[in-house]
């Protein structure tokens, strides 16, 4: 039986038509007039890199993101991981509240404990709704207060189409969002790269802390028959229908695709290999200069070390036609006045690309590594070093 389902599946991937690239592309581009996710309510296309849209349509329609909704609780864990408010490691209790939950589950029992990361595997795997209640609890304090954040968040990002209601997706009055409100949230969530070492996973056990091993397989299919598929969150419910954000690479580009109130999980996947599919043969992605280019020097004011290397925040890149060839372009960087401590990802000054003498593009610049502020024994020493030097 597996044979003949994974079978079916490659098949259904082989008979989805190569579209030809439309002439203009944008950020405000017009409805697509090839449709290429025909089963969906609505659909986008975006690449990750420039947010550029590929592809849409209803793209704005406000309608009800069933587990994608879990996207953005996995954006505001991975933020709390990397701000060190909480470790992989850390131990969460288990509510009441949290092992209530309904759908999709981990099982989780109250007043046992669960690792950070099993919680985070459990969401990004296996869509475990009493996961990501334990998990917005701990973050929230309550999980009505971690809802409250992921409306904030939302509006950080620009969403115009979103209000959440729970941490879940499960059906709710209100609890919607949109094709391209979820492209944007999941563009924001694979910038944390370690999310895609859990969403790319297909299948898993996980020891809980009775002892008990739960088999986890990923709702998401693609990332085990789809080349270059490593998320990112698929979704269900009666109101909402079969829904996906997708994200893949190939080439060096990313592309994160959305496709909201399918009528059956197949169409859901064939419409988003539909869409995977003309991204990949329609468009590349040229790197001016990528986020490990080191562009020169800074002086560090105050700091243990006097100087730092000088690199992109985020590889500056453009979207070409497939036949397209890259213009060359010249690179100008302006750097802050910088006082220690400093550490990477934090905005030391803006690169500019230029081409013909116009700036068409500016990034931020940050830093290599990490500048502790110099101690008053430090700066002794190095005046003294000065004195000596006679400079």
């Amino acid at each position: 039986m597996k044979k003949i389902i994974v079978g079916l599946i490659t098949l259904s991937m082989l008979l989805v038509p190569i579209v030809k690239a439309e002439e203009k592309t944008s950020d405000n581009e017009n409805q697509n007039s090839a449709d290429l996710a025909p089963n969906a309510k609505s659909a986008i296309l975006i690449e990750a890199s420039t947010g550029k849209i590929l592809y849409q349509k209803n793209a704005t329609e406000e309608l009800a993101p069933a587990s994608m909704t879990k996207i953005m609780s996995m954006l505001l864990i991975m933020e709390a991981i990397e701000k060190g408010q909480i470790t992989l490691k850390d131990q969460i209790n288990i509510s009441e509240n949290a092992a209530s939950m309904g759908g999709s589950q981990l099982f989780l029992q109250a007043n046992q404990t669960a690792k950070v990361e099993d919680l985070l595997k459990g969401i990004a795997i296996a869509s475990g709704n009493d996961a990501v209640v334990a998990m917005a609890e701990k973050l929230g304090g309550t999980e009505a207060n971690f809802v409250n954040m992921m409306n904030k968040k939302a509006k950080e990002l620009g969403l115009k189409n979103t209000e959440f209601k729970n941490p879940h997706g499960l059906d709710a009055e209100g609890h919607h969002s949109s094709a391209k409100d979820m492209a944007i949230m999941a563009r924001e969530l694979v910038k944390h790269e370690m999310i895609l070492n859990y969403t790319s996973v297909y299948e898993e056990y996980l020891t809980k802390s009775d002892g008990t091993e739960l088999w986890m397989v990923n709702t998401n299919k693609l990332v085990k028959f789809y080349d270059g598929v490593d998320g990112l969150k698929t979704g269900f419910t009666q109101t909402a229908g079969y829904c996906l954000t997708a994200t893949a690479m190939k080439n060096n580009m990313r592309l994160i695709s959305v496709v909201m109130g399918e009528d059956t999980s197949a169409n859901r996947s064939t419409d988003t290999v539909a869409l995977l599919n003309y991204g990949f043969n329609s468009y590349k992605l040229n790197t001016i200069a990528s986020k490990d280019k080191i562009l020169g020097k800074i002086k560090i004011n105050k700091g243990k070390e006097e100087q730092a290397n000088i690199k992109p925040l985020n590889s500056v890149t453009e979207l070409l036609k497939i036949n397209d060839n890259a213009k060359k372009y010249t690179i100008k960087t302006k750097v802050n006045n910088i006082t220690a401590p400093v550490k990477e990802g934090d905005k030391v000054g803006t690169i500019q690309v230029k081409y013909k003498n116009k700036v068409i593009k500016e990034e931020s610049l940050t830093i290599e590594g990490k500048i502790k502020k110099a101690s008053i024994w430090d700066l002794f020493k190095r005046n003294m070093a000065l004195v000596v030097s006679g400079k």
